[in-house]
């Protein structure tokens, strides 16, 4: 069974908790210090507001430790702010999060809440099937470097990529009925090499 820690300092955890939890093959626990980071084969980074998650994992000095867990190999997953935190490049602020992922991203790039969409789209990438993508003032992929997959294009914009063992996605599969991008994810910790502590 592969444990799998959600980031618990603020935003959707709760959701994302849910959905892993209905993976037999999961152990879902929640992180909010830098001890509850031992021992774990993922990390996902929720869905939130990206400049408030960002203050905390200082408050809590997660950033270093996080960072250097994520280059070791710890397989992660960023959904919407937690793409802006991977992210090596934010358009319109000098300052990043972590700093791992070699992607840069726009900000709210679909507007303010009242603008959020749903939209039912293919993802070839991941599965045969047709799923509800759910768009919350979410950001998107505007450049990436060679290493970076993507995963998924809607309307022209990048909205899921894959670099190595980090995973971002602009929409929140936690939100729907559907496992579909949590089981891609659990399924690829279980092909992921041993994660160097």
């Amino acid at each position: 069974m592969k444990r799998i820690g959600v980031l618990a300092l603020q935003g959707g955890f709760a959701e994302h908790m849910q959905k892993l939890r209905q993976i037999s093959s999961v152990e879902a626990v929640l992180v909010k210090k830098r001890e509850e980071l031992d021992g774990l084969d993922g990390l996902i980074l929720p869905g939130g507001e990206s400049t408030a998650m960002g203050r905390l994992l200082r408050g809590e000095k997660l950033i270093d430790i996080l960072r250097k867990k994520i280059r070791g190999g710890l397989p992660v997953w960023g959904t919407c702010a937690g793409m802006i935190l991977l992210a090596g490049d934010i358009e319109g602020q000098k300052e990043t999060y972590l700093d791992v992922m070699h992607i840069r991203v726009r900000r709210n790039a679909y507007g303010r809440q009242t603008e959020s969409f749903s939209s039912d789209s293919p993802c070839p990438s991941v599965d045969k099937g047709i799923h509800r993508l759910i768009f919350i003032r979410a950001p998107y992929i505007t450049g990436t470097a060679a290493s970076v997959d993507i995963l998924l294009k809607l309307d022209g914009h990048i909205v899921a990529a894959k670099e190595g063992t980090m995973l971002a996605t602009s929409f929140h599969p936690e939100l729907t009925d559907d496992l579909w991008f949590h089981q891609y994810f659990a399924e690829q910790i279980q092909h992921s090499p041993s994660v160097l502590t």
